[in-house]
This record gives structure tokens, C-alpha cells and sequence, in this order.
């Protein structure tokens, strides 16, 4: 596999050069994803909708069904499964995850490239998860509302867990995406030398298609000698009638259409900042 010891050096490693390992991969790579869906509902009935809708789309059967992909995407056996639905809304779904056999992964799941749009990828896993949760809520009287979902996939083996971004990134309509990757611990080779990272990685943005990053503004905050690495996406293209629930904007004055355009807008970016705004 291609290393990076602690940020000091890289080595560029053919396939028949990649290095062994004394044992079991001990490494741990966290891939946080965190996404925001947000709807302009002035009315009570129209959050109420909003809510229910938001609610069968992203049940926990559902959200199952996509960390199952995820799973085949990194090419793990699912050991065990819990999942709940909320009351009044929301849902959380966790998957226990095992190694799975492999005699050899693909060259392809070392590269800092998109994975796929789900097709099998094989790995080694061991003591793994994945879990979802989702966070319905609503401002208490500006008509915002505020679906979030944070999905964390934790894996030890060779392929990263990034090769499920992709897919993720596809399975939720997405106005404000949060991401985190950290490599943690260390594993060593036959010779005792300790590796602190197993794959190349300069930037999450190289695990995202082309076609999506042309959708999103996007900003990096890395931490390389640390293996820490953050983006976060705000959609760049703004249309009212994607974010009101039941009606068009022709229904509204342009003077409420622009109102609620600026509420909506200042909702991003507080999102996509991380601080309120005034």
C-alpha cells in the first residue's frame, strides 16, 4: 500500500510493491458525512407535511438499505443491525460490521479518486460500524426547516472509507455537506516500521466527482500532520421552488419571494459558516 509516515515523506508504490504488513491492519479511518436538506414552510400544516414527507423518505428501512450499500461498497459482512424510528420524527439505524475475506483489493481503492455509484469494492474490515442518525427540526417562527443527517462509516483494513462518499453524497438531496476524515492509531510492516496513514490523501475533494464539485462552493480546513482532514459544499445554484413545500414561487408577491429568498440564503450560510449571523 502507498504511505505517508506522519507527513514527512510519501513513497509512490507499484502494485507489486506494496508494503507488507506484520499482522492485521490496526489502522482506524472515520468518514463523518454530514448533510442539510432545508425547506421554506411559513404554515403549520406546510411543516407538518414537510415533517411526514421527511419522514418516509429517510425512514430507518430505508436508511438501512443505504448503509447496506455502503457495506458492499467497502466490502464488508454485516454482523448486526438496529435500527428505530422516532417519535415524533427522526431515526437511527446502526450496522456492526466484520472483515470480510479478500485475497487482494483492486489497485483502484488506493487512488484519491470517487468511488462508485454502488459497485462492489472488496476490503478487509474488523471491528467496524456504521451508523446514521437524522435531525428533523424547525426555526420557531421564521419559517425555516431543517432536515440533517449524520452518517459515520469507521473502518479498519485496507480500502477508506471514502470510497462510499460518492454514493453517499447521491443518496440525499443536499443543500450544505459537512465532511471529516481522520486516520487514527498506527500499524507496522514486516520490519517493525510504524505507519501512521496507508493511503495517499491530499484533500476530500479528490474523492468527489467532478460533475458534483461543479455544484457546490467548497472550502478545506486540513490538519496533514495530524491526518485530519475537513471540507464542507454549499450548493451554488439557488431556485425558490426548490425549497417551498406544496406551491410555487408564481403564487407569492415578489416582495415575499425575495424575502424568503434572503431568509433561506442567510440560513446557508450560517449552516455552511458555523456561526449565527445578523
Amino acid at each position: 500500500m502507498n504511505l505517508k509516515n506522519k507527513g514527512k515523506f510519501v513513497m509512490k508504490l507499484t502494485p507489486e510493491q506494496r508494503i507488507q504488513l506484520h499482522g492485521f491492519n490496526n489502522l482506524t479511518k472515520s468518514l463523518s458525512f454530514n448533510m442539510y436538506d432545508i425547506c421554506y414552510t411559513e404554515t403549520k400544516e406546510e411543516r407538518e407535511a414537510y415533517l411526514k414527507y421527511i419522514d418516509e423518505q429517510y425512514n430507518a428501512d430505508r436508511l438501512t438499505s443505504i448503509l447496506k450499500d455502503v457495506s458492499d461498497i467497502i466490502g464488508a459482512h454485516v454482523l448486526n443491525i438496529a435500527k428505530q424510528d422516532y417519535i415524533p420524527q427522526g431515526s437511527s439505524v446502526t450496522l456492526l460490521i466484520s472483515e470480510g475475506p479478500v485475497e487482494e483489493a483492486p489497485t483502484e481503492s488506493f487512488e484519491e479518486s470517487p468511488g462508485p455509484l454502488p459497485a462492489t469494492v472488496v476490503m478487509q474490515l474488523d471491528k467496524s460500524h456504521i451508523t446514521v442518525h437524522t435531525y428533523p427540526e424547525y426555526h420557531p417562527d421564521e419559517g425555516i426547516s431543517t432536515f440533517r443527517a449524520d452518517i459515520d462509516v469507521s473502518t479498519c483494513g485496507e480500502i477508506s472509507p471514502l470510497k462510499a462518499l460518492n454514493y453517499l453524497i447521491h443518496s440525499f438531496d443536499t443543500d450544505i455537506m459537512t465532511i471529516d476524515y481522520r486516520v487514527r492509531g498506527f500499524t507496522r510492516d514486516i520490519n517493525g516500521h510504524k505507519l501512521f496513514v496507508d493511503h495517499e490523501i491530499s484533500s476530500i475533494q479528490n474523492y468527489i466527482p467532478e460533475e458534483i464539485k461543479s455544484l457546490y462552493d467548497m472550502i478545506d480546513v486540513n490538519v496533514y500532520q495530524e491526518n485530519i482532514f475537513h471540507t464542507k459544499c454549499k450548493l451554488k445554484a439557488f431556485d425558490l421552488n426548490n425549497y417551498l413545500f406544496g406551491y410555487t414561487k408564481d403564487k407569492l408577491s415578489p416582495e415575499k419571494q425575495k424575502d424568503i429568498t434572503e431568509s433561506l440564503n442567510m440560513e446557508m450560510d450560517e449552516i455552511f459558516y458555523g456561526k449565527n449571523m445578523y
